[in-house]
């Protein structure tokens, strides 16, 4: 049962919203719809989303949360260190840049994610690993084989960490000893850029190298 994978680049930082589709059809799961989400309100007007789920709630990721939460009446999914973030536009970091973001707030997610927490949803298995550094509350969706890394790991680059609640040696913990224990074959679908595969990064990536 293959995870089928669209990603959309979303808001004027360019952050990959993916909407994933599985055996069930008609039935989806958006990670991180960001600002602007015209396209990807157009693509799932006739798709039932069952759930929204964030890597972590700065303001470039959660952008488009409110109008599709309101259109499609599906629950969010955040980690509960970040529970505050979407509610508080000094915390998600829309503040920040005026010239980029109006203010932005929404209601507060439905669920909280953790550590280890396994989620069903369109007929795949999800599992949650706690990978701060980026953000406190940053953390990667597994599905067999193909991981969502929001701001942690990108293609030969890694998220930054002078943003309130980063931290680097939390980021270089949460690469070395979560996502390069995942499999080479592992492919990666970051945050921004391209996708690239865990064996890639290990042999390549310059920030952050394989050995522990």
């Amino acid at each position: 049962m293959t995870l089928h994978i669209e990603t959309f680049n979303l808001g004027p930082l360019q952050t990959n919203a993916y909407l994933l589709t599985g055996p069930v059809e008609g039935k989806a799961v958006i990670i991180d719809p960001g600002m602007n989400p015209g396209p990807l309100l157009k693509r799932i007007a006739d798709l039932e989303i069952e759930a929204i789920l964030l890597t972590h709630a700065h303001f470039d990721h959660m952008g488009g949360v409110e109008e599709i939460r309101k259109l499609k009446g599906c629950p969010v999914y955040l980690h509960s260190i970040e529970s505050d973030w979407l509610t508080n536009p000094k915390l998600n970091g829309s503040l920040m840049w005026p010239q980029v973001s109006a203010p932005l707030s929404t209601e507060p997610a439905e669920f909280d994610l953790a550590d280890g927490l396994e989620l069903q949803l369109v007929g795949h298995t999800f599992k949650v690993y706690h990978t701060p550094g980026h953000s406190p509350g940053s953390v990667s969706f597994r599905s067999g084989n193909d991981l969502f890394s929001g701001d942690v790991l990108f293609r030969l680059g890694v998220g930054r960490t002078d943003l309130p609640g980063g931290r680097e040696r939390d980021l270089v913990d949460s690469i070395q000893n979560t996502l390069y224990t995942f499999p080479d074959e592992v492919v990666v679908y970051p945050g921004h850029g391209p996708r690239t595969t865990m064996g890639y990064e290990k042999q390549r990536n310059p920030y952050v190298s394989a050995s522990r």
